[in-house]
């Protein structure tokens, strides 16, 4: 053998084409300069609605005490748990499920922001205008409390009168119970006791 190994001479340090690495950079700025004109140039950002008062009723007891065959190969609207259609997901309880459509993500999904929308001072005045006819006035009056009243204590009499006659019942059914059944008084003596009953009647 040579006294020349053969291989590869790894013991320099490696060489970088510094002009390349300087267009590549410059390539690079290039390229975030006009991603940022492009975001200017979209215009402004999307305007969302502010939040809305719920007009559906939210179902959370229709499913309560079913019991359901569950596949890891079931769509999501079949898995077990709560199905939100507009987020594509299932949520496992009501409590995250509430937590979830009231949340922002949810929100978002629906286009509107976590904002509520200031009222104005007609907006106010129009709900009170809307409360007023909704509540009808001569539903209440103070002739109607005092017959409520009136019915109540009644009724609370009745049953006091209807507890202290079931007590009485039951007293004479245990008297009448307790009642000793003739006993000859002659044997009575002769064992040392009179009878078995008290002395009241």
């Amino acid at each position: 053998m040579s006294g020349n190994p053969v291989g590869v001479d790894n013991t320099s340090r490696r060489k970088f084409d510094k002009e390349e690495y300087l267009e590549r950079a410059r390539q690079r700025e290039q390229r975030e300069k006009d991603e940022a004109r492009k975001g200017k140039e979209r215009g402004p950002p999307v305007q969302r609605q502010p939040l809305k008062h719920r007009d559906y009723e939210v179902d959370l007891d229709s499913r309560l005490g079913k019991t359901q065959v569950v596949t890891p190969i079931a769509p999501l609207n079949q898995q077990a748990g709560y199905y939100c259609s507009v987020c594509e997901c299932v949520v496992k309880d009501s409590a995250n499920y509430l937590d979830h459509i009231n949340g922002k993500k949810h929100q978002r999904a629906l286009g509107m922001s976590m904002r509520v929308e200031r009222a104005s001072l007609e907006q106010v005045q129009k709900r009170f205008e809307a409360l007023k006819k909704r509540k009808d006035p001569s539903a209440f009056t103070e002739e109607d409390l005092d017959e409520r009243i009136m019915k109540q204590q009644q009724d609370e009499e009745e049953r006091k009168r209807q507890r202290k006659e079931k007590k009485k019942e039951k007293k004479r059914e245990q008297a009448t119970q307790h009642e000793p059944e003739d006993v000859d008084p002659d044997i009575a003596a002769m064992m040392g006791f009179g009878g078995f009953g008290s002395s009241k009647k």
